[in-house]
């Protein structure tokens, strides 16, 4: 597939302003990460971008190039302005198309994929007589991310995590448009190991010694010679120099035992993702992506460490799947929050909308005692009482991967645990950005 990428505007013009913020530049981050995220992800697609600078480009030269080059597709990446007071998203086909044009059908599913990830009012799909629309031999599409000039959006607009997901957003929906296939997972992962504890206090200082220099980490537990550690993770990398370098920085702050483990990515292959595991992500970088797509979410990132460390789960996918199931804690489906069910225990329909707990801890310790009944044929440790009103329904061991729960927790789910770990993915990716941004202010 060949996609011409268009961030609006750009040099001398700079399009729509408010609260400090220019479009030009808003326009051309969120294109830039979907050109990311295509090249990172995904298997022949091909990518041409009419500016990756903050220079001035014509119209006609948008639609000239993209025609020359023979485009399959042409996208817009724009903000909004009006008054203040509005707000939204929006996307735009050329007014001559009907509603059953193949570039409608294409309009459709990404403006859905758009929304699942923005946080931002529907405005509906719609059609105009722009330049970019109408000149274009190819389908075409302009979306509008949010209007800048209102105080909300305008919020939203400054932070990276929304940029990123509004660019997700739209990846998801070429994916799902246009049948785009997702890359193998492949090379080595060199994560940053910086001490080993047998008391987890003694790993949470270390945590703290670290943040407190800058450096971001969390404490994941493993198996070393049959007995249980608590290893504090300070980053991780494809680029080994880049290993290297966080290496130093530790050791500038003072700190001497650390070392690099190399994980061969290909050896687990998203087929192969064992719900069994250690989680990679801290509470807190759990709670602020859920935060980053819906400001209202509750914190539960704590509930999905501890439990998830208790029964061996990895909690951090776990709540991914709570993200997956709930829309983000947004509960647009049967399940309503007050039920506290994060993982659609027993919900079959509008006639059947589920388990039901008493508070948000049960929810989530139900969660993870549900996984553990697929996962595990062993017997549930006796720490916490039995809440999952389903657990004596599952049948045990079942499934030990996520992408084994497929057509188990979701029916028919053909593809259920690999949207998981899509999101989870994404979780990851969110936070390795959070980091990196963090580290320029710090330089």
């Amino acid at each position: 597939m060949k996609l011409y990428l268009d961030p609006g505007h750009g040099g001398r013009d700079p399009g729509a302003t408010g609260n400090g913020l220019q479009e030009k530049n808003i326009a051309l981050d969120i294109a830039l990460r979907i050109r990311t995220i295509l090249a990172n992800d995904y298997n022949n697609v091909e990518v041409t971008m009419s500016r990756t600078t903050d220079r001035f480009v014509s119209l006609s030269a948008r639609t000239n190039e993209a025609n020359a080059w023979g485009a399959d597709y042409f996208l817009s990446i724009h903000c909004n302005a009006f008054n203040g007071s509005a707000r939204g998203y929006e996307d735009f086909i050329h007014s001559s198309l009907s509603d059953t044009s193949q570039t409608a059908r294409y309009q459709a599913t990404i403006h859905s994929e758009v929304l699942k990830q923005n946080n931002l009012p529907d405005r509906g799909r719609k059609k105009a007589n722009f330049h970019v629309l109408r000149e274009t031999v190819m389908s075409a599409l302009l979306t509008e991310n949010g209007f800048i000039d209102n105080n909300t959006d305008a919020a939203l607009m400054r932070e990276a995590s929304w940029r990123q997901a509004v660019a997700q957003g739209h990846v998801n929906g070429l994916e799902a448009a246009f049948g785009l296939e997702r890359k193998e997972s492949s090379g080595t992962l060199y994560r940053v190991i910086a001490g080993s504890f047998k008391e987890k206090g003694n790993a949470e200082k270390r945590v703290e010694n670290l943040q407190s220099n800058g450096i971001d980490a969390f404490v994941s537990s493993t198996q070393i010679s049959g007995e249980l550690w608590y290893r504090v993770q300070a980053g991780a990398f494809r680029n080994r120099q880049n290993a290297q370098q966080r290496v130093s920085e530790i050791k500038e702050a003072g700190i001497e035992d650390v070392f690099i483990i190399e994980q061969n990515i290909a050896a687990t292959a998203v087929s192969d993702y064992m719900i069994l595991g250690p989680s990679r992500l801290s509470p807190e970088q759990m709670d602020r992506y859920a935060r980053s797509i819906h400001p209202d979410a509750p914190l539960l990132g704590s509930y999905y460490l501890r439990f998830g460390e208790y029964y061996g789960i990895r909690g951090d996918v776990a709540f991914a799947q709570a993200l997956h199931e709930t829309d983000y804690f947004r509960f647009t489906g049967v399940v309503q929050p007050d039920q506290n069910n994060y993982a659609g225990i027993g919900a079959t329909g509008p006639d059947n909308p589920g388990a039901s707990f008493y508070t948000p801890r049960d929810g989530v310790l139900a969660h993870l005692q549900h996984l553990f009944a697929y996962a595990s044929s062993e017997p549930l440790p006796e720490k916490y009482p039995l809440v999952d009103p389903r657990f004596d329904l599952v049948q045990r061991g079942s499934a030990p991967t996520w992408v084994a729960l497929n057509g188990k927790w979701a029916v028919p789910g053909d593809r259920y645990g690999q949207l998981i770990l899509a999101l989870y993915e994404r979780m990851v990716e969110a936070s390795i950005n959070e980091l990196g941004a963090l580290l320029q202010e710090l330089q």
